[in-house]
């Protein structure tokens, strides 16, 4: 059976729409169509219905769409061990978020090689939305993220937080924060609901930014104030370039562990999982000083 088959037909479940589906895979209508006829005549059955409220699954449809996923991810993953052929032991690829490489990286690293020390770790920085979808692949078979995305094919569990501090390159207080001077920190969907309840006076402002690195390397560049990781603000204090802004409320930003559902009970990634909670439960977040 050919993979894009199986791609197209769940991409369908997810937008039941054929002129959708040929959007996002970059192909045309027809092409979407044939793909599913073929599909249905490979199966024998008819998995999809056309009417005037839209495109929606048959019962056989319903009931095939958790073992396409299955089919997808164990193809993804046979895929993955013929290219790591060259290389000695079993590969495990880990999603980072962004913000989270700088923090105590080496000890992460030193925890799992303890753990399972035949395997090949391949780390890889990226962003939540794009972690979650290699999860549903298999591209991927753990993350380190701050945005859980729904899908019946993933599992998620907290880790523990980290925290974001706002810090400004001359001192001052919130109050003489001029706005035209901050520079608007968006790491994620909850620490950007939690900042706009907490300061909704800084929420529109010219300039915002998404990584904890490009934050710090604004502030040292450019006069303004913004948040940064805990850490981040220690070095920057100590070092003369910052100063924490008083009266700035400290944002807590929740870390989770992401994984394949059917992966979720393996005794690899039980272990891998109990590495990550001692990581980030216990992770070193000293008290900056103003």
């Amino acid at each position: 059976m050919q993979i894009e088959l199986i791609e197209t037909f769940l991409d369908l479940c997810e937008t039941r729409s054929f002129n959708k589906t040929a959007e996002r895979l970059g192909t045309t209508q027809s092409t979407v169509s044939g793909r599913i006829k073929a599909l249905e005549a490979t199966i024998g059955r008819r998995l999809f219905q056309r009417s005037r409220a839209g495109t929606s699954l048959t019962t056989e449809g319903l009931r095939f769409e958790p073992h396409a996923r299955s089919l997808r991810h164990s193809w993804v993953t046979a895929l993955n061990a013929t290219r790591d052929g060259g290389m000695a032991g079993v590969t495990m690829r880990i999603g980072l978020q962004h913000d989270l490489v700088g923090l105590e990286i080496n000890r992460l690293i030193g925890a799992f090689r303890n753990a399972l020390p035949d395997t090949v770790f391949l780390f890889e920085a990226d962003y939540s939305t794009q972690m979650c979808a290699d999860l549903v692949t298999g591209t991927q078979d753990i993350a380190v993220l701050y945005s859980p995305q729904t899908h019946p094919d993933l599992h998620f569990e907290a880790l523990g937080e980290v925290s974001y501090v706002m810090v400004a390159s001359k001192p001052m207080t919130l109050g003489q924060l001029p706005a035209d001077e901050y520079i608007l920190a968006n790491y994620s969907p909850s620490f950007a609901h939690a900042h706009a309840a907490l300061l909704p006076e800084l929420t529109n402002v010219s300039l915002s930014i998404g990584q904890n690195a490009a934050m710090v390397d604004l502030l040292t560049s450019l006069s303004g104030a913004g948040y940064v990781l805990r850490h981040s603000a220690d070095a920057l204090i100590a070092a003369g370039q910052g100063h924490l802004v008083k009266q700035a409320p400290v944002i807590a930003q929740t870390v989770f562990a992401g994984v394949n559902a059917r992966n979720r009970h393996r005794a690899a990634y039980r272990k891998m999982q109990r590495v990550l909670l001692d990581q980030y439960a216990n992770i070193k977040t000293a008290k900056v000083r103003p």
